[in-house]
């Protein structure tokens, strides 16, 4: 039985459109798509404090007499329509719906202004906290799954990817770190300003602003190989810590550009935050990492790897639904292991039967093609979808398996994909049955025998 505002979500739902994915029901509409975000924000940090100006440029999909946003936490105090008179609105239930003077039609453009404001704070759960978090002295957004509306509002569903322009004004010595390039830096008595411009699409969930102390360092890239600029956001008092950990990151990116193809973004940047984090984590063209993730051992050098490895699988080729997240875990859980072969540390057949006799030793319940949205984040999901990469690899070869990989992130560049997606991409590629290789390991309980080869 349904709550009266759930029954009252579903009502907005039907008459808008919206179809959202069934991992975040409520999340996400198909009615309308973004084509370009304009966030204009302003951040005290002392008090916590985010005042925004949101301006979103969309095309209806289908016809609606209402335009409905994610926005969680933050109140709306202003909504215009294409420049004009204010539109009534209200929010409930994680929903700001803004009702229409006359109905859009389909493939009728519109640009839609939300003036914000609050105290921002991360969601909570099934995947604990999640969007915009206090540090001790700064900012962190951690957007995947549904943390994007904890700070700006949006179309907050994994397919509809746009570009987004950053305007961040903060306190007088804290630097803001968003996705894209950054265009300028003013400075106006104790406020600075920081406009970032993000030219290729991605969805809510990636965008982030990160903010703290920071200096910014530039990586030693090599003179050989692909040289995408890597910068390092971090405090002056973890700079050498810094530079020693992310030392083998340029060689990762040498050996992921010549494995999945050129890097997809102008550039990378690792954000290093003061506060140790339980997890790293990955926006578009971003890592993010505590000093904790910093050391020389594998399990630091696997997640740095792990997090490089997502800006092809993740950010550039996005899973359509988060049912097909193992296309993300699985692809860059692989490439940790293609780096401790590169790497010398173990080798790709090696790390593949440890996983399996992991996985053989755990309970065997979950379907990692459709693992339900508690389970998304399980580390069956990470590692068995691995092994369905690794069974490919073991049955075509390694010849044609890195071309299909370099194909895959070419055709699908900076689009959204499904699980049916690669099937037939490996079909068109090779000549093995993939549905028969690759169900077993996505849509069986029961592990199949590890691949060999």
């Amino acid at each position: 039985m349904s709550s009266p505002a759930s029954a009252a979500r579903g009502n907005v739902a039907a008459s808008s459109g919206a179809a959202p994915d069934p991992y975040m029901p409520g999340a996400g509409t198909n009615a309308y798509r973004v084509e370009r975000y304009e966030l204009d924000l302003d951040y005290r940090v002392a008090s916590n404090r985010l005042s925004g100006r949101a301006v979103l440029h969309g095309v209806a999909c289908v016809a609606t007499s209402a335009i409905v946003l994610d926005l969680v936490g933050l109140r709306a105090t202003k909504v215009q329509l294409n420049g004009g008179r204010a539109l009534r609105f209200n929010q409930r239930a994680g929903q700001l719906v803004a009702s229409t003077p006359a109905p859009l039609q389909a493939d009728e453009p519109f640009t839609i202004e939300v003036r914000y404001g609050g105290n921002p704070s991360p969601r909570r759960g099934l995947w604990g906290e999640v969007g915009w978090e206090e540090l001790t002295d700064g900012v962190l957004v951690a957007g995947q799954p549904n943390g994007a509306p904890s700070w700006f509002p949006c179309n907050d569903h994994p397919r509809d990817k746009a570009s987004y322009r950053f305007t961040v004004t903060t306190d007088a010595n804290y630097r803001a770190v968003c996705n894209g390039v950054l265009q300028s830096r003013t400075t106006r008595s104790s406020r600075e300003t920081w406009v970032y411009e993000q030219a290729e699409p991605m969805p809510a969930y990636l965008a982030t602003v990160q903010i703290g102390r920071y200096g910014l360092l530039e990586l030693d890239t090599g003179r050989s190989g692909p040289q995408v600029p890597q910068s390092v956001a971090v405090s002056p008092a973890l700079a050498d810590q810094a530079r020693a950990g992310l030392a083998l990151q340029p060689a990762m990116m040498r050996t992921f550009s010549s494995c999945f193809g050129p890097y997809p973004f102008a550039g990378h940047t690792v954000v290093v935050t003061e506060d140790e984090l339980e997890i790293p984590l990955e926006a578009q063209g971003l890592s993010i990492l505590g000093p904790n993730h910093l050391t020389a051992d594998w399990e630091s050098q696997r997640l740095i790897a792990h997090e490089l490895s997502h800006q092809w699988f993740g950010n550039s080729v996005t899973a359509a639904s988060w049912q097909d997240i193992w296309l993300h875990e699985g692809f860059a859980c692989y490439a940790e292991w293609i780096w401790s072969e590169e790497a010398g540390v173990m080798s790709v057949a090696a790390r593949a039967g440890a996983a399996w006799r992991g996985l053989k030793a755990d309970a065997q319940d979950l379907l990692v093609g459709d693992p339900g949205p508690q389970h998304m984040f399980d580390d069956r999901v990470y590692k068995r979808g691995a092994l369905a990469v690794h069974a490919v690899r073991v049955a075509v070869g390694d010849l044609a398996f890195f071309a299909l990989l370099q194909e895959w992130t070419a055709t699908h560049r900076h689009g959204s994909v499904s699980t049916h997606d690669f099937i037939m991409a490996v079909d068109r590629a090779t000549a093995i049955d993939t549905e028969a290789l690759l169900h077993p390991w996505l849509y069986e309980e029961l592990l199949p025998p590890l691949p060999a080869g």
